[in-house]
């Protein structure tokens, strides 16, 4: 019998500033020189996760220890002023082309491909984007898959619009499954024992969300899809196909964090997480 080919992935969950906990061990992976075939990412996990394309190391972390206090990244006045509580123009253009570049020839050069999810706000379906250059395309659907409801504006990609994807699909390891991947290193932001209740916003999203009902239903189901795409996670690790990484106990940070020495400690979290089982992600690989 013909052996299956082994296709590896890297697959991030989101969960705003946790997400910091998944540059740490980003970071750790590429000074290691760990590749993956593909990768796919969710809000933080796709706007933090295209700089293993990239080679950024250390960018994430940086960018948002620099300016997590400037009220241009993300502040209340920029809610108000602009619909947004992270400024747009700031943290995807003047951020990226001007103040920390992101490297987008590395990033097209980089054979390893990135998939980023957004939910359709008409439909309620995450929708998969496969980046190509780094550039204003894939910008737009990186801004897409973070935009957080509530304090965030609909991205308009075209003529559908779009929100955080971790609404539908918190944990993209089905898509990339699909997508024939199947040797996967799954980063979690929240601890093993951790099961996602009912949103505590989810009055709130009826009112101000209704004219979008396909969407308020995708909401008051996620915790159900969120538990039920963890319990697959852990059913296929189980199986040997899958290796999980994540926090040994809640990170305790908030989603709009402004220590940079809170930023940094999660950070290092994910840093120590991969230096431990690093023999064990480079044997679960060479598999």
């Amino acid at each position: 019998m013909k052996k299956e080919s082994k296709k590896t992935a890297l697959i991030m969950e989101g969960g705003a500033m946790r997400g910091l906990f998944t540059c740490g061990i980003m970071d750790v992976l590429m000074e290691e020189g760990v590749t993956f075939d593909g990768a796919a990412g969710i809000s933080a996990g796709a706007v933090f996760g295209v700089n293993y394309k990239s080679k950024q190391r250390g960018r994430p972390l940086r960018y948002n220890t620099t300016f997590c206090k400037d009220p241009r990244y993300g502040s209340l006045r920029s809610l108000i002023k602009t619909g947004d509580l992270y400024g747009v123009d700031f943290c995807y253009r003047e951020i990226p082309e001007q103040l920390d570049v992101f490297d987008t020839e590395t990033f097209a050069k980089n054979p390893m491909e990135f998939h980023i999810g957004a939910v359709d706000i008409e439909t309620g379906e995450c929708v998969y984007h496969k980046c190509s250059d780094g550039g204003a395309e894939d910008n737009l659907w990186m801004r897409a898959s973070a935009s957080m409801p509530l304090v965030s504006r609909p991205v308009e990609i075209d003529g559908r619009y779009y929100l955080d994807g971790g609404i539908v699909d918190s944990i993209p390891y089905r898509y990339m499954k699909e997508q024939g991947f199947n040797r996967c290193l799954v980063i979690l932001t929240q601890p093993e024992d951790y099961r996602k209740g009912v949103n505590k916003l989810l009055l709130l999203m009826r009112i101000v969300l209704k004219k979008y009902p396909k969407l308020i239903e995708a909401m008051e189901t996620r915790h159900t899809r969120y538990n039920a795409q963890v319990a697959e996670v852990r059913e296929d690790e189980k199986a040997g196909s899958v290796y999980v990484l994540c926090p040994k106990e809640s990170l305790h940070i908030g989603k709009t964090e402004k220590d940079p020495e809170e930023l940094k400690r999660v950070y290092e979290e994910g840093r120590k997480i991969a230096i431990e089982k690093l023999p064990e992600i480079k044997a679960f690989f060479s598999k």
